[in-house]
């Protein structure tokens, strides 16, 4: 059996320049906060993927703060700004969603775009947003959301704006002033990097709120010995994802075969966020039929590697919030599929892919 992985939105292969970068610091020795030879070579590893993600974003290297991940970032946002009034998308993260901190939900539209008219309401409120916090990309569904309206929108009532750009970085050319907004959060392992490594881009003039006390790393923004190989391997996987977004847009076409082919199978199969912008390596698949809850088992069992939704939602197979925030209602007979492709799926693969779904739906959508 073949073990094909279309979970790329979980996280993706790292790429082979990182990992050798990776490696070889691996077998060096160093604190990049120590001021002795090997210390000042760590550090100078660090300020290379600093430098190299400043140029990619087009902001200054002193404006990147490193941490453990996008969780990390996200949370340090949100709390930063607690006690205060804070929006949020119905469809943020679960780092957003579930970080403790009370925030207002801006409602989506059934194909899963902020409603913009709603969000007019909320910040015409008598008491404006101190924050707005908006992803540009769904992680879901691969929707692509109108960050700059929305940064628009919120800065005309003075709220500050926040991006959880994790799945958009290395996908689209972006950069923190083309989406206009004040704080960032990127995480490596989605675009060829390590596991264990983010980071948080904010605006000119802007402190970081601090959520990791204790040392004076990162400018004292976050406390805590850095990962210095993770972070190397960080800059060389933007690098090279960011040299090639034109062939990271080709995938739409191999994502678009496999959703006309799906369509054509079964009149239960619905695609959301077809009518939205989207990026282009996803695909958010509602499957009506009996075998619902086991549409993710079968996959599985015939290798191939896929999810219900976000890889943060502790392994559940249920209807995510985000879905439900779309109008899916939630239901035994409903399964979610999501479909993600990355910078090593081939064409191969997704011929593969087509013969296991016509496999699999053969067998369950019978009744």
């Amino acid at each position: 059996m073949t073990n094909l992985f279309f979970d790329h939105n979980a996280t993706t292969p790292i790429r082979p320049k990182a990992f050798d970068l990776a490696t070889s610091i691996m077998s060096e020795v160093g604190n990049a906060a120590s001021v002795h030879s090997f210390g000042r070579q760590a550090n100078k590893h660090v300020e290379t993927a600093r430098r190299q993600i400043g140029e990619i974003l087009n902001v200054d290297a002193q404006q990147i703060i490193f941490n453990s991940g996008a969780t990390e970032g996200n949370n340090t946002i949100l709390k930063g700004f607690a006690g205060q009034r804070i929006l949020i998308s119905s469809i943020e993260h679960p780092s957003i969603m579930e970080c403790g901190v009370a925030a207002e939900k801006i409602p989506v539209q059934q194909n899963g775009v902020i409603d913009l008219d709603a969000l007019q309401e909320m910040l015409n409120h008598p008491t404006p947003p101190a924050l707005v916090s908006v992803m540009m990309v769904n992680n879901e569904t691969g929707v692509i959301q109108p960050i700059q309206e929305i940064a628009r929108m919120a800065k005309a009532v003075g709220a500050l704006v926040h991006c959880d750009a994790v799945q958009a970085f290395g996908r689209l050319p972006i950069t923190r002033e083309s989406l206009g907004v004040d704080f960032m959060t990127i995480s490596a392992h989605k675009i060829g990097g390590t596991h264990g490594v983010g980071a948080l881009v904010c605006a000119a003039g802007l402190q970081v709120p601090r959520l990791v006390q204790g040392g004076g790393q990162e400018r004292r923004q976050r406390g805590g010995t850095v990962n210095v190989a993770g972070i190397a391997a960080f800059g060389a996987a933007a690098v090279d994802a960011c040299s090639v977004l034109d062939d990271y847009q080709k995938l739409s076409i191999w994502r678009d075969r496999i959703e006309s082919h799906i369509r054509k199978t079964s009149n239960r199969v619905r695609i959301l966020g077809q009518e939205a912008p989207r990026v282009a390596n996803t695909s958010m698949v509602i499957v009506e039929s009996k075998s619902g809850e086991t549409l993710l088992m079968a996959f599985d069992l015939e290798g191939i590697a896929l999810s219900a939704g976000s890889a943060c939602s502790s392994g559940s197979t249920k209807l995510s919030y985000t879905l439900t925030a779309m109008g899916i209602e939630a239901s035994p007979q409903i399964a979610s599929l999501r479909v993600s492709l990355g910078h090593t799926t081939t064409e191969k693969e997704v011929e593969q892919f087509i013969a296991v779904w016509d496999k699999v739906s053969s067998r369950l959508f019978k009744d």
